[in-house]
């Protein structure tokens, strides 16, 4: 049966529907290129449905929001009530079929049960999916019932799908124990439906200080952005002397405090360069009051705080009344919380039984950059390695450390000393407790690895010194726990040159059998696919076979990201209409392209619109099977290469992901030390692909 939409449905509060939603629109979005979101019944015609706003914009859905609903609940409950069902339904069957003819996929998500009049004593997401002819997903919430009770429950589900003519796709059962969890699996084990559990994450159920910022009319005192997404665990008000309540504060609180107590706040900012104290989520004044102006003084004078302050109109019990009633919610910005729950979803769900099942009738030659992300996600999960990250000191790898643990895209290994790291890391509100942590001064590794570095360069006039001072340095000690297989991957230069990075993997881990030089490739991606640059970093003037070479490396680096190479050699001359050295030197590289791997679709010399326009090379290459359908681009020089990066990305709206290193035994990769949290999450992941091809 071909599917062409899904119907999400769950029937009380906290279930996960949007949960649910995201995890699915993940799989989609990696695989089709124009999907739909469309709730069928929202709450509110004129207040803004908040989960048609996230999925809108985290997905960057091509549609607008008027049409990602039917109709308010006002609108449907008369309907139902004038006995106009019929009506109604085929109302929404008008709405659904446009968004179905104009896009490759449709995901629905339905309204929950409790939000219509009891008198609807029949389920609406049935009857309404039964008529969109949308496959089921049901979600169950299993907080506060027992195994037995969540598997009748899952049987009843199913009936009632089935009986109401429904395909029944999945039941999801959300918010389980880990008791229960096992119990459950073990009911299921000859269930013939497909049925996904998960386990309760604590963390997804607890308010940010984001949540608390909306919830609440809250006045900013002292706030970064990346404040926003600190977890709240407890509330708690500083009415003790502060001896005494420094013994009660625990991680993640918090603190309801005056702000004429000057010494509670002085204590409380203290407490987080301390050791020895946990670190709290932040503070907020009462009253709408403001510290005494040498405090304000004090707190503008500390650099690196992470300590988020607010103020609130209203007395102490107004407050914490308040604060009580903020419930934690996923938004566009909670990076950490989307994090942990893309995680939790891919490590429960068959995802590739799920693609077989939506994808067999759908192709799609189109590759977004978020289809591409995705992709590589979905690659570095399905194999996961460890990737270490010696420059531990700077806060964007940590951010994104965290988000790569919290996804489950690799394991990963920081290099540090552990109290000084685990006390940081905490400052920042962050949870690297599944990270390995190394301090290479203390690690019982380092005579192994000094001794290792020896044997390999005292034939360079290496000393045993030398190669002591060497491994000190985190990028040589990383670059060796590749080397012997302590990790599968580094990823370095946030902090450190390219030569820093580069340099002990030349000097230790060496470049493959086959190949005689180390170069670069970027991923550009542009709005409908994703093309392969090299050598845009690295080699300044290869010579014909040097650039062979760099040919041969970019196809194999584009096959092991799911790219069939098509292999354009760059001039500024086409065919054999030009000569002079700079073209006889790309003609000789293609050559020897062609005699070390015959099968190789290559073309060049090649000028860069015949390679890429179809118009063009049917009049200067018409019987070539690259020219027109280029997707990897070898540039002459680095001067052509770097400038052409960077003129297509900053001229078209390009991602540019890279440079990514080819060439050597193991993977190790290089950042631009203006990179951002999300360029280091995705060279983390593609350096555990890489290591997952050898």
């Amino acid at each position: 049966m071909k599917i062409k939409s899904l119907y999400i449905s769950a029937q009380e509060k906290n279930a996960g529907a949007l949960f649910v939603s995201m995890g699915m629109m993940e799989i989609l979005k990696r695989n089709i290129h124009r999907v739909a979101f469309f709730r069928p019944v929202i709450v509110k015609k004129d207040v803004i449905d908040k989960d048609i706003s996230f999925i809108l914009q985290r997905y960057n859905l091509d549609m607008d929001y008027e049409d990602a609903y039917g109709f308010d609940v006002e609108y449907v409950e008369t309907m139902i009530a004038s006995n106009r069902i019929n009506e109604l339904i085929n109302e929404l069957i008008i709405k659904f079929k446009k968004l179905e003819k104009e896009y490759d996929f449709v995901l629905c998500e339905g309204i929950l049960h409790s939000y219509l009049i009891p008198t609807i004593n029949y389920d609406l997401n049935l009857k309404i999916a039964q008529n969109f002819g949308s496959s089921y997903i049901d979600i169950i919430n299993a907080k506060g019932s027992n195994a037995q009770e969540i598997y009748e429950e899952i049987l009843i589900e199913n009936k009632n799908t089935l009986n109401e003519g429904c395909s029944h796709f999945a039941t999801f059962v959300n918010r389980l124990d880990d008791e229960i969890y096992d119990e459950l699996k073990d009911k299921l084990s000859g269930y013939k439906y497909t049925t996904y559990l998960f386990k309760e994450l604590d963390e997804l159920n607890r308010p940010t200080i984001e949540d608390v910022m909306e919830s609440l009319d809250v006045t900013p005192v002292l706030i970064s952005k990346d404040d926003h997404t600190r977890i709240i665990r407890n509330i708690k008000v500083a009415a003790l002397s502060l001896d005494n309540f420094l013994e009660h504060i625990e991680e993640d609180d918090f603190i309801i405090v005056p702000a004429d107590r000057s010494d509670i706040i002085i204590g409380l900012l203290g407490s987080f360069y301390s050791s020895e104290y946990p670190n709290i989520a932040g503070i907020i004044f009462p009253f709408n009051m403001r510290p005494h102006k040498n405090i304000r003084k004090l707190l503008k004078g500390i650099n690196s705080l992470n300590a988020p302050i607010l103020s609130i109109d209203g007395d102490t019990y107004q407050t914490a009344n308040a604060l009580m009633k903020v419930h934690a919610q996923l938004r566009i910005n909670s990076t950490r919380k989307i994090a942990l729950a893309l995680g939790l979803f891919h490590s429960n769900v068959d995802v590739q039984n799920v693609e077989k099942r939506i994808l067999s009738d759908i192709k799609s030659e189109i590759m977004t950059p978020m289809m591409f992300e995705y992709k590589l996600f979905d690659m570095a999960n399905a194999n996961r390695k460890t990737i270490v990250l010696p420059e531990s000191s700077d806060e964007r790898v940590l951010r994104a450390a965290e988000i790569i643990l919290r996804r489950k895209i690799a394991n990963i290994i920081l290099l540090s000393d552990e109290i000084k790291l685990k006390n940081r890391y905490l400052r920042l509100g962050l949870n690297l407790s599944d990270a390995t942590v190394i301090d290479p001064c203390k690690s019982e590794l380092m005579d192994k690895f000094v001794d290792t570095f020896y044997e390999l360069r005292k034939s360079k006039g290496l000393s045993l010194e030398g190669a002591k001072d060497a491994m000190l340095h985190v990028n040589y000690f990383a670059t060796m726990m590749v080397h012997l297989g302590y990790a599968d991957g580094m990823v370095s230069g946030a902090i450190h040159s390219t030569g820093d990075t580069i340099r002990p993997a030349l000097q230790i881990i060496k470049t493959l059998p086959s190949i005689s030089i180390v170069s670069s490739v970027f991923f550009m991606c542009l709005k409908t696919k994703v093309l392969v640059y090299g050598d845009c970093a690295v080699n300044q003037s290869p010579n014909s076979e040097e650039l062979a070479q760099i040919a041969l490396s970019s196809a194999n680096t584009a096959k092991s990201f799911g790219i069939e190479p098509k292999v354009a050699m760059l001039s500024y001359s086409t065919g054999e209409s030009g000569s002079g050295a700079d073209v006889d030197k790309v003609r000789k590289a293609t050559k020897i392209v062609k005699q070390l791997d015959p099968d190789l679709p290559v073309e060049g010399p090649i000028q860069y619109d015949a390679a890429v326009n179809k118009t063009v090379a049917k009049t200067k290459l018409p019987d070539s099977k690259v020219a027109g359908e280029a997707n990897v681009f070898i540039f002459p020089d680095l001067n052509t290469g770097n400038n052409t990066y960077k003129a297509v990305q900053r001229s078209s709206n390009a991602i540019a992901i890279g440079p990514i290193l080819q060439g050597l035994n193991k993977p190790i990769n290089d950042l631009s030390r203006g990179c951002l949290v999300e360029d280091i999450v995705n060279t983390i992941a593609i350096t555990a692909i890489q290591a997952g091809r050898k």
